[in-house]
């Protein structure tokens, strides 16, 4: 495993492209109501990044091993899809929910960050989901510090959604992250206390829980990329971006816009 330990002046360029993700998000809250599509989104959000920011939109043509290019600028989950969807010419309709992941490119780092929306009224399960997937995140975060392990962040997200009677997505998880889109190490959102690589100052992950309302099978839908719940249950998730300082952490995919840190209660 090749971890790379951020400099103070890469940690800085960090800082600059997570708040910038998270800005493209504040931008596009306003927009997410009934009757939009999610290629309408995917529009303002490119133009935004693009026109605005003077940032490159990460996922347009990002193409890993084995799969085809990626046709969009950001990702749009909706329901029961649990990562990765494609922005289309579905409108979204009340009562929806709808996960947008934005990662930006600013002065060649990366920058990953989304969150969950309500479209309309939600659900009181859609409701209580989103807001426990919040929270485990935000769990998750709270035990980064040096000397924990990756272990620790697992388990903890685990155990508050078990506990509820949740499930996990076992096959997706957060990552390092910096002048790639994707690098060492691998954060699983389950696992043993005290396993895993031990976090060290200068690190950079993603935390990103995707939690399953029902059972954490998941569908690899034919476009390639879209990942569903096989049970057709609902799926939230919440990404932040992650830096290990000397005496703890520091959020960087931050904004005036951004929700805060939630009051526990589950």
């Amino acid at each position: 495993m090749n971890v790379i330990i951020k400099t103070a002046a890469e940690i800085e360029k960090m800082r600059v492209a997570g708040k910038l993700a998270s800005e493209v998000l504040d931008y596009i809250t306003p927009y997410v109501k009934p009757g939009i599509t999610t290629e309408e989104l995917d529009t303002l959000c490119h133009n935004y990044m693009v026109d605005v920011q003077k940032t490159i939109p990460a996922p347009l043509n990002y193409a890993p091993k084995g799969h085809t290019p990626y046709p969009k600028s950001i990702c749009t989950s909706v329901n029961h899809q649990i990562c990765h969807g494609i922005p289309g010419k579905k409108k979204l309709k009340n009562g929806d929910i709808v996960n947008i992941d934005i990662t930006v490119i600013s002065q060649g780092f990366h920058g990953d960050t989304s969150r969950m929306f309500y479209v309309g009224d939600p659900s009181i399960q859609a409701k209580r989901l989103c807001e426990l997937t919040y929270e485990a995140m935000w769990r998750g975060i709270d035990v980064v510090k040096p000397g924990n392990h990756l272990g620790d962040i697992g388990h903890t997200i685990q155990k508050l959604a078990e506990g509820v009677g949740y499930s996990v997505v076992r096959e997706f998880c957060g990552h390092g992250i910096g002048k790639k889109f994707h690098e060492d190490p691998q954060v699983l959102h389950y696992g043993k206390p005290g396993s895993g690589l031990k976090l060290k100052p200068g690190m950079i992950f993603t935390i990103e829980p995707m939690i399953n309302a029902g059972k954490a099978a998941i569908r690899h839908l034919p476009d390639g990329w879209t990942i569903t719940t096989k049970d057709s249950s609902l799926s939230a998730q919440w990404e932040h971006t992650i830096l290990v300082t000397e005496d703890g952490h520091e959020v960087l995919t931050v904004s005036s816009g951004a929700p805060l840190k939630p009051v526990y209660r589950f």
